[in-house]
């Protein structure tokens, strides 16, 4: 075959695409019980975070099999549903149902003697999807800590969500008021909310702050029925 040909030109580059193709996909399938494995270690690390828990690759598991006792999940009416591994469910895949088909996880921690509530929370920012958990102590109402994080979100500004700093003010507040679910507000620093709990936004991360605010609202309004119960 002529090596100058065009023909020959078309043939050697769909040979090399199908070589190429192959090896993806056998590194990918080689690869993905490693990358499952990374990802169900950092979800861990994340849960341990908002319960003031610092963990690495090295102990996540083994800190999470300690506190974390059992995973139940919940529907819009604060029921328990049987027969859903919790831990696996996807937030964003269930904010896209109706609010009477989703399924929320709850993970129900034990430390120092107490007992703790851990809820998932998913959200936008200004350049894509925020994420985190929030732990709630036994009166289903007061914060006990917070995790944060996002894909995307501006260094230095937005990105500021994931930083202890920010994280570390949400502990102490309440999500109920005089009975009723009012969330916590994300403001202004310096500004104030009447009625109901409050921290500091991220100074220059306005949209995303924004967005922490509503995804509170929101991912714990979800669980409200549940948290009432006694």
């Amino acid at each position: 075959m002529n090596k100058n040909s065009n023909s020959y030109t078309i043939i050697y580059v769909a040979v090399m695409v199908v070589i190429v193709a192959f090896v993806l996909a056998f590194a990918a399938s080689v690869l993905k019980d490693r990358q499952d494995r990374n990802v169900e270690l950092d979800k861990k690390k994340q849960i341990l975070a908002s319960l003031n828990i610092d963990a690495d690759a090295s102990n996540a598991e083994a800190l999470y099999n300690q506190y974390i006792k059992q995973v139940v999940v919940v529907d819009y009416k604060g029921e328990l549903v049987e027969g859903i591994d919790g831990f696996t469910i996807e937030l964003e895949k269930e904010n896209k149902k109706p609010e009477e088909e989703r399924h929320l996880p709850v993970y129900l921690c034990e430390k120092d003697g107490q007992t703790y509530y851990v809820l998932s929370l998913r959200g936008a920012g200004l350049w894509g999807p925020l994420w985190g958990y929030i732990s709630l102590k036994a009166d289903k109402n007061t914060i006990f800590g917070a995790f944060f994080s996002h894909k995307g979100e501006t260094p230095g500004l937005g990105a500021e969500i994931e930083k202890k700093e920010f994280q570390i003010q949400f502990q102490g507040k309440e999500i109920f008021k005089g009975g009723q679910f009012k969330s916590i507000a994300i403001v202004k620093p310096g500004k104030s909310v009447v009625g109901m709990d409050f921290v500091d936004g991220i100074s220059g991360g306005t949209i995303t702050s924004q967005g922490v605010d509503k995804m509170l609202l929101n991912s714990i309004g979800g669980y409200k029925e549940f948290l009432i119960k006694k």
